[in-house]
């Protein structure tokens, strides 16, 4: 198992409020998107990472200059508007012999050894992994009027993080068969999920927390401090 990371950088930080995309933005001396490809940098088992950055990106090449790393760092390739756009560009860029593709968002900067192991294991058992986390609060599936329609059974959700890793033909499998509905998609796993492959749950953990927010911001260097 030869496993390629696409290591998604296409936010334009609009969201966040930031003029400089969220991934470059310093957090305890160092841009963001640097903790990220230093946690990447545990697993023995990534042979390189795909950057997958924005078209007007002013930013990469000085974030990640003079950094050296276990995996080979390679060139970015441009993404799109849309995740699964970006996903296409990745892939198609990575090395013939990646066999199985990790899907991560620059924005999580502390996903842990113990579950870059747990996610690849269970994806090589079962060809397709998430990590997940229990949920804990009660949830509720509403209409656009704001009526509750159904309460689930929490102890049947999880809430999914990244990466996201599965067979690369696979992947390139689904995209294929859902191009036409792939802006229905949020994640990468769902694309998989719709064109028929059976996707397993691996152990996620709560600090491996997306950044969204200043508050986020802020957590993440409590974090790293």
């Amino acid at each position: 198992m030869t496993v390629g990371v696409l290591l998604l950088a296409a936010g334009s930080g609009r969201r966040f409020g930031s003029a400089i995309p969220k991934q470059y933005l310093e957090v305890a001396g160092k841009p963001l998107i640097v903790h990220t490809l230093e946690s990447l940098n545990q697993s023995t088992r990534i042979a390189v990472v795909q950057p997958v950055i924005g078209g007007q990106d002013l930013w990469y090449a000085d974030a990640v200059a003079g950094y050296t790393w276990r995996f080979q760092l390679l060139q970015p390739v441009v993404g799109g508007a849309e995740r699964s756009i970006s996903m296409q560009k990745g892939l198609a860029a990575l090395p013939d012999d990646i066999d199985m593709v990790a899907v991560h968002d620059a924005a999580r900067a502390l996903p842990s050894k113990a579950l870059l192991d747990d996610v690849f294991d269970v994806a090589k058992q079962h060809g397709a992994a998430v990590p997940g986390v229990a949920v804990h609060d009660t949830i509720k599936r509403v209409n656009a009027d704001g009526k509750v329609l159904e309460t689930p059974d929490r102890k049947s959700l999880m809430a999914v993080q990244t990466p996201q890793v599965a067979r690369r033909d696979w992947f390139e499998q689904a995209l294929i068969q859902e191009k036409d509905n792939l802006h229905l998609h949020t994640d990468d796993a769902s694309v998989l999920e719709a064109a028929g492959f059976d996707v397993y749950i691996s152990q996620g953990d709560v600090n491996n927390r997306k950044v969204t927010t200043p508050a986020d911001m802020l957590w993440l260097e409590e974090q790293l401090r």
